[in-house]
């Protein structure tokens, strides 16, 4: 089957999606939407083997409850792409902003270059079939992995720039936050500590930094190495205390 060509010039979301939405339900399993420009809640609940190629910047909540399609994105995106995605992959051959991965709780984000605020909040697993991992070429601003509940997310911090945020892992009760080069204690949220990276946990990323090599066509050769620092959650309840009063 042709892939479908959608022309996204000056289409509100509504029509756009509906359009995505019926070319799914005919049976189609390539989707190439072009001159897309801030149109929000692409591939929202969309179910289905199928791969959107978006050529432009998307808006907000692309591939939110999304369960299973592919979504590439040639160009940046907005805030929270994949939020509470259930399974799917989106990749994104440019920068995201705030929010990346809110509430996921299955699937894959690849992000080529860097992230805004909060990227990872929230995220969760339910056992090996939906375990969430969320890769960044570049870097990613402060909170990251805040409330994080489950999940991998990978800081691969591919520019010369080292990991500047703060609030790392800032109630973070579940889940991995692994970055490249060495993090500063002040840098951690409350909650977070840093613990050894070892072998088995680079066995254990490996596939996730091959995938992302191979979709941005990136030598993997450098990062699988141990440089990383490796960020759990001190306790499963981080802020049992805080709001007590005797």
């Amino acid at each position: 089957m042709e892939p479908v060509h959608i022309d996204a010039r000056g289409l509100h979301y509504t029509p756009l999606n509906q359009q995505i939405r019926r070319a799914v339900s005919e049976g189609t399993t390539e989707i190439i939407v072009d001159n897309v420009l801030g149109q929000r809640f692409i591939a929202d609940g969309l179910k289905g083997e199928v791969t959107i190629r978006i050529n432009g910047v998307p808006g907000g909540d692309l591939g939110m409850f999304m369960n299973g399609p592919t979504c590439i994105v040639k160009g940046n995106c907005d805030h929270a792409p994949g939020n509470t995605m259930d399974s799917g992959k989106i990749v994104i051959h440019g920068s995201a902003g705030d929010a990346v991965a809110h509430s996921m709780r299955g699937g894959k984000v690849f992000v080529r270059d860097d992230i805004g605020y909060r990227g990872g909040i929230h995220m969760k697993e339910y056992g090996e079939d939906h375990k969430p991992i969320l890769v960044i070429g570049g870097n990613a601003c402060s909170f990251l992995g805040e409330y994080m509940a489950g999940g991998v997310i990978i800081v691969l911090g591919k520019s010369s720039n080292p990991f500047g945020g703060r609030g790392v892992g800032s109630g973070i009760h579940g889940g991995e936050i692994i970055l490249r080069g060495e993090l500063k204690e002040r840098q951690l949220g409350v909650g977070a500590k840093i613990t050894e990276f070892t072998e088995e946990d680079l066995e254990k990323i490996n596939p996730y930094i091959e995938d992302f090599c191979g979709y941005f066509e990136i030598d993997p050769e450098k990062y699988l190495d141990t440089k990383y620092t490796k960020i759990v959650a001190s306790s499963s309840r981080p802020f049992a205390g805080k709001y007590v009063w005797e």
